[in-house]
């Protein structure tokens, strides 16, 4: 096809009507394949070394243009392979025509279509990069904010770590320039966010005498921009949750704290107030202390139900834009708020309840959980789940406001990550002390529990297993016996042998719930004797923890309980033997769990006990009880010779 184009322009003219017209912008990427040819022109030119450098960096500053146009511009900016042509203009050694291409590459690289491991396909890139760092004012604000843009998950952060990022930006953060400060303090916050490496080194990073926490703290001061003020609370939060600087440190609770609630505040942009009660529910979400500090700085759990009231209702009306822009942030502020409320009640009671006595603050929560929008589901889920975990208000709120039924609803057709949470919540409303256990039971959640515990998402097995096991605890016979019904033997022992210890401790806790009270224990064994007793054999040979053992040794003394059920045991020489066996071990949890299981078979008042009596006397096991007698440790004393009396009664 004859490249065809219309009448030519000087190239500073172009740029100039470029940067001023997106009309003309969004034309260069027009569908006609002659007007595509214009944009295509201007990468061959850029490219051409025979080309002057005045006309390349002008090509440079029209791509950076055509950039800012729509997103299908970049994506055919992109298809013409824009961004290695840029890099190798890098290699000039003309600054002027360097700086246009760090501004192109940063215009594309801001944008969503980008993907960002295209900046880490050439590891001479970033080398190349830093270097250029020191080059001038604009070569560090344009770096700082490709790297700050492209900087997403620990690989990224290793890539530009190892390649001396702490080293290289530091110095930016004293720059005379306010946006090459700002560009190196957001590098900072995505380099540190979550990656301990990266905190630990930060915090001994001096620039002129100053340790870097105190440059971050100065730019936390009411004086400076929000956006600075916010972006360096961000950095102290991921160091602070790094463990590179104690919850306790005057920088934390003094500084990034109560900055962070005052970006909560009214008088705030919307934007502002969403990612402040983000990164204040991050710094808060695992330390008691900061969580009642921050329940007590200024009003922050009342603050925070204004979160809930956009888009206003009647100013917005008057106010098309205002409404526009309330709606944008509207799912983001109710996101934001469920997540900070998720935090400050992750453990203390007082706080849960000044939590829940905030406006509608429940129906709000129950509103949440069928939001359309996926994330603020996920957060009310999260919220919902930290204030479940009060045994008062299992009583009595999420009682008064049926909150099972939502979130049930919630466990029927949900992306993982929200069911993983939800099934936590579920496991609680699950407890013996629930008023919510009883309809929780009727509605089918057996079938959805049981179905849980055979997915492939470990947390969720998990959450499966451990809801049947709140669920079988202290349960009419009916319920365990629908519960053994829906897990099946095979996905019992399938459990039994997961690879996870979560798994399998909770799975023998269930078995542990099921195997309770007399009659249940002699009709479960009744049915499914055979593979328990199989179960508990591969367990106890098995190379399991302490604590594995010694649940299993719990289920055997409850098999010993029952009526008929403990001639299972009394017919299987092998289990007597590994008794017998963990009676002598070097540990006493399992001394006494073993222990326990001889009381239960040898006691007096039951039928049979003097045939039981003798066949363990033959075994050994007195001379052992003897023994123990004499023990250090009170517990097995005392049950050593509580047994012993059996066989003198």
């Amino acid at each position: 096809m004859a490249c065809v184009l219309e009448a030519p322009l000087r190239m500073s003219v172009l740029s100039e009507v470029t940067a001023s017209s997106r009309h003309y912008v969004d034309r260069l990427f027009d569908l006609d394949p002659q007007k595509v040819l214009q944009g295509v022109m201007l990468l061959y030119l850029l490219q051409q070394e025979t080309s002057s450098t005045e006309l390349r960096t002008e090509c440079a500053v029209v791509l950076g243009s055509l950039a800012m146009g729509t997103e299908n511009n970049v994506k055919s900016l992109l298809d013409c392979h824009i961004i290695p042509a840029l890099l190798q203009g890098l290699l000039s050694p003309d600054l002027k025509f360097i700086e246009a291409c760090l501004r192109c590459l940063r215009t594309i690289f801001i944008s969503p279509v980008t993907p960002e491991d295209l900046l880490y396909t050439d590891a001479t890139v970033i080398s190349h990069l830093m270097a250029l760092l020191s080059r001038s004012r604009y070569t560090q604000e344009y770096i700082c904010q490709i790297f700050s843009h492209c900087c997403k998950g620990p690989d990224h952060q290793t890539i530009l770590f190892n390649h001396g990022a702490v080293q290289n930006i530091a110095h930016l953060l004293v720059s005379t320039s306010y946006k090459v400060r700002m560009q190196a303090l957001k590098c900072f916050s995505v380099l540190a966010f979550e990656n301990p490496q990266v905190s630990m080194t930060l915090v001994n990073v001096s620039v002129d005498g100053e340790l870097l926490p105190q440059i971050f703290v100065k730019m936390l001061q009411r004086d400076k921009p929000i956006e600075m003020q916010l972006t360096s609370a961000k950095c102290l939060t991921s160091m602070c949750r790094a463990g590179a600087i104690r919850t306790d440190d005057p920088c934390i609770v003094l500084k990034t704290l109560p900055c962070l609630v005052r970006m909560c505040s009214k008088d705030r942009l919307l934007e502002e107030r969403v990612e402040g009660a983000e990164t204040l529910a991050y710094l808060i979400e695992t330390d008691m202390e900061l969580q009642r500090m921050a329940s007590i700085t200024d009003h922050l759990i009342v603050m925070l139900a204004d979160y809930f009231k956009y888009p206003s209702s009647v100013s917005a009306i008057t106010d098309i834009k205002r409404l526009d822009h309330d709606l944008k942030h509207a799912h983001e502020l109710r996101q934001a708020a469920f997540k900070l409320y998720a935090s400050l009640g992750a453990n203390d009671e007082d706080i849960r309840k000044k939590i829940i006595e905030t406006e509608n603050m429940m129906d709000r929560i129950v509103n949440g959980l069928s939001e359309s929008s996926i994330k603020v589901r996920l957060a009310a889920v999260r919220c919902l789940h930290s204030l479940s975990r009060s045994v008062q208000q299992l009583r009595t709120s999420f009682q008064d406001h049926a909150v099972w039924k939502p979130l049930m609803k919630v466990l029927q057709n949900a992306p993982n990550e929200i069911l993983v949470v939800a099934s936590s919540t579920l496991c609680n409303l699950l407890l013996e002390f629930s008023p919510s256990k009883e309809p929780i039971l009727e509605s089918g959640a057996i079938e959805l529990l049981c179905s849980l515990t055979q997915s492939e998402n470990l947390a969720l097995r998990v959450n499966g297993i451990w809801a049947l096991m709140n669920m079988a605890f202290q349960a009419e016979q009916k319920i365990k016996s629908d519960i053994l019904r829906g897990l099946s033997t095979e996905q019992l022992f399938q459990l039994l042998s997961d690879s996870d210890v979560n798994v399998l401790m909770k799975t023998l806790g269930l078995l542990r719930n099921l195997l309770s009270t007399r009659p249940h224990i002699d009709h479960i064994m009744s049915t499914h004797g055979k593979q328990i007793m199989q179960a508990v054999t591969l367990i106890l040979e098995g190379e399991h923890n302490i604590e594995v053992k010694e649940q299993t040794l719990c289920i055997l003394a409850n098999i010993a309980d029952g009526t008929t059920a403990k001639e299972l045991i009394m017919t299987n020489d092998d289990i007597l033997q590994k008794i017998k066996y963990y009676m002598s071990h070097s540990n006493a949890k399992l001394q006494l769990a073993a222990m326990f299981c001889i009381s239960n078979l040898i006691w007096n008042e039951e039928e049979g006990s003097q045939e039981r009596q003798d066949k363990l006397r033959d075994m050994g096991v007195v001379d052992i009880l003897h023994k123990l007698s004499q023990s250090s440790d009170p517990n097995l004393c005392d049950k050593a010779k509580t047994a012993l009396q059996q066989y003198l009664a």
